[in-house]
Parts: structure tokens; sequence; C-alpha cells
């Protein structure tokens, strides 16, 4: 299922579950006729179902012929032949694929998000003995910034008056306070310690170490992978497999109900949606974790490698070192050894 259709899946989906769960209830629950509810299926079908058929035929029209075609093909046959269930189950499930991989989208977006607030929005300019506040967006290399105690670095510096630590953890994994003096590097999005200090801005907000992150992080949501473009290209032969396959099946038994069937069984939309939502997941789990994955490709080819190299603070290790053994020599006492 194509992302585009995603805006739209969830009342699609919503609809036509509604509308075939109204359709299975027995008549002591919901009184009704049969008619009524064939209706319901048609509604399910025609508003729901169209609009999907519209945007996948404006897909076939652009050359672009995927396994999602079985589904037009299966819409269409069910309204013809009024076999309104199986069309509504179809509408179901191409929208409900849909409505996964938008809220997965949404909760990968959600952590870029998070790691967009974290960022101030305002900075403390210096210019002489007056301070003022600007917009972050604003600053540019050389202009001198005041960073207050417990603030978050808002783009990458020097420092040029103060003395202090900044917590960098966020950045490196490193745990430990980083001692911060004139001279001293200061990173975008490292936490201040107790002591204010200056820095000279060295590059602009959009070129500082955070924002790199936060570009990786987007750049990895929306770079679609290689192994979802290959089960798009499924399509260009299991779709006309399938619709040769319906075809005989109709031939051989003169009944066009059986192409239909062929037809809804053959369509792959599940298979098709699991690839995109595993890895939009993978991404978004992976950044909840701390792990930043730069290009989706390399979840595709991690079932291939057979040799890893590890930053090992924080990624092997929970970056708080603590004393776990202590060997002493010969006539020396633990606690006189630690007093030293």
């Amino acid at each position: 299922m194509k992302s585009h259709l995603s805006h739209k899946s969830g009342w699609i989906f919503s609809f036509s579950a509604l509308g075939i769960l109204a359709y299975l209830l027995p008549a002591r629950i919901l009184p009704s006729t049969q008619e009524f509810r064939q209706w319901i299926l048609i509604a399910v079908i025609v508003l729901g179902g169209l609009p999907m058929v519209y945007d996948i035929v404006g897909d076939l029209l652009r050359g672009e012929l995927g396994a999602d075609a079985l589904a037009v093909v299966s819409i269409v046959t069910s309204l013809l032949l009024k076999e309104y269930l199986a069309g509504s189950f179809i509408v179901s499930m191409l929208s409900g694929g849909a409505f996964l991989e938008n809220y997965a989208v949404h909760s990968a977006s959600s952590v870029l998000n998070a790691l967009l607030k974290r960022m101030p929005k305002v900075a403390h300019r210096k210019a002489g003995a007056e301070i003022s506040d600007m917009n972050v967006a604003d600053i540019q290399v050389d202009d001198m910034l005041v960073v207050f105690p417990h603030e978050i670095a808002p783009v990458d510096g020097v420092v040029t008056e103060g003395h202090g630590t900044m917590d960098e953890s966020y950045l490196t994994g490193e745990p430990f306070m980083m001692s911060k003096a004139p001279g001293s590097y200061v990173y975008s999005g490292a936490i201040n310690g107790e002591s204010a200090i200056t820095i000279r801005a060295t590059k602009r907000p959009i070129d500082s170490r955070y924002a790199k992150i936060t570009e990786i992080m987007r750049a990895a949501e929306e770079k679609r992978p290689r192994l979802r473009r290959l089960a798009d290209q499924i399509g260009g032969f299991y779709t006309p497999f399938a619709l040769t396959m319906a075809g005989l099946a109709w031939a051989l038994s003169g009944e066009p109900i059986r192409f239909l069937a062929v037809v809804v069984v053959a369509t792959p939309c599940p298979l098709i949606i699991a690839i995109p939502v595993a890895i939009i997941g993978a991404i978004s789990l992976s950044a909840r974790r701390g792990i930043i994955v730069k290009n989706p490709l390399a979840l595709e080819q991690i079932q291939l490698c057979r040799t890893a190299i590890y930053d090992k603070t924080g990624t092997l290790t929970y970056g708080e070192p603590a004393l776990v053994e202590q060997i002493t020599g010969t006539g020396f006492d633990a606690d006189e050894v630690l007093g030293f």
C-alpha cells in the first residue's frame, strides 16, 4: 500500500470495520433486513473502496504495476458480482495495512519531534556588558552567547569566559561531566552545569552537532529502503500470474465467482505492508533506545553481517564505571589502598 493513502486510511478502516461488523451481527442484536445489510456493505465499498481504487489506478497509469492492482480487481469484481462482503474485507484489509503504516510513521516521527523539542528556542547574545534574548535560528558564526546553569547549549562553539562542566552524555554516551574552560569546545545539545559560561559560536544552528543528529533521524525515516522497492517489484510478475490463474479458474469452471475467489486470496497486501512497517518500526524502536539508524539499508543487510565493530561506552557497557573487584598485594589492606 502506497504511503499517500495513509492520510485517509484511518477513517476508511474504521468505517469498513464497523460496516462488516454491522453486517455480521445477529438479527437479535441489530434488527434489520438483509437488503439493508447489503446496502451497508455497498456503502463501505463505494465510500471507502473507490477512493483507494482511484489512488491505485493512478499508480498504474504512471506505470507502477504493484500487487495492489489485485485489490482494484477484487473490489471492482465484487461489486459486479454483488459479493459485497468479499469486497468490504479487501477494503478493510488495505486500509488497515495503510493505517498501521501511518501509525508506525507517526511513532517514528514522535521520536524525531522529541529530539527537536529538546533544543532551546531562545539563546542569550552578549554584546559588551549587555545580554539580550534572540531566536536560536538567528545565531550567526562568531556571535557571543551566554549559556546559563542547566541550560542546553544552542550551537557548537568555543568557551571564551567562565569555568564549569557540561553533560555531553546525550551526544557521546560518555557518563562524565566534561570540564569547560576558555578554549574548550562545546557541542550543541550538551547540558551546562552549575556555572554560566560564555561561548563564541563556531557554527550556525543548522550546522551544529545536534542538528546533524536530527537530520540523520529525519533522513532515516524518509529514505525508502531497497527491500520495500523489491516488494513493489514483485507485483510486476506476481499480479499478471495471479490474474492468469483467476482467469483459468473462471474458464475451467464457467463460474465468474471463481475468478473473484482466486483474486481475493491472491491479494498480498499484508505481506507488502509488513516490510515498511517493520523497517519504520525498527527505526522508531532503535531511536527510543538511543540507537540512530543512518540508513535503513543496514537493517536489510544485518542478517548478512559476520563481524560487528562497537563503540564500547554506552553500547556494550552502561556508561557508568564502577569498582566491582579489588585485588591488593600481600600485606596491603584494601581500604588503606583506596585511601591513597
